[in-house]
């Protein structure tokens, strides 16, 4: 049985699959995933798991170094993009926004989606992993 870290097996193992620059997706239970792009699907009811939880818990055992969000969150849920700042705001990640129409066709390359239970607007990001070695 696993000591440390993520418990839940498919995003375990994604994590582990990830090379520098590839990116997976968190998102909010209505974002539409590509039939191309692997599911990992953790919604349990509206509202649980919450996109934050999801988060934090990712961005513990990934090496992010960019962050890729929707414009629209800045006016539409601004209360979980302070969340988001505040979670990385310590640490060198670029930030870049992009429209929701493009985020959601960029979750196509992504290597999975894992969805939540998250019923906020624009509650959804793009993580692009980073190199652990220098």
């Amino acid at each position: 049985m696993k000591k440390n870290g993520i418990l839940n097996s498919d995003i375990s193992r994604v994590l582990s699959y990830l090379g520098h620059t590839d990116t997976i997706a968190i998102g909010d239970c209505g974002l539409p995933i590509p039939d191309e792009t692997e599911r990992i699907d953790l919604s349990l009811a509206f509202g649980i798991p919450t996109f934050m939880q999801t988060l934090k818990i990712v961005a513990q055992d990934m090496k992010i170094e960019k962050i890729i969000l929707a414009e629209e969150i800045k006016t539409n849920n601004p209360d979980v993009l302070k969340q988001v700042e505040e979670l990385f705001e310590n640490q060198e990640i670029d930030i870049e926004f992009v429209s929701h129409s493009q985020l959601k066709e960029r979750t196509k390359q992504c290597k999975a989606v894992i969805r939540t239970g998250e019923t906020t607007p624009y509650a959804n990001i793009i993580l692009q992993a980073g190199c652990i070695f220098s």
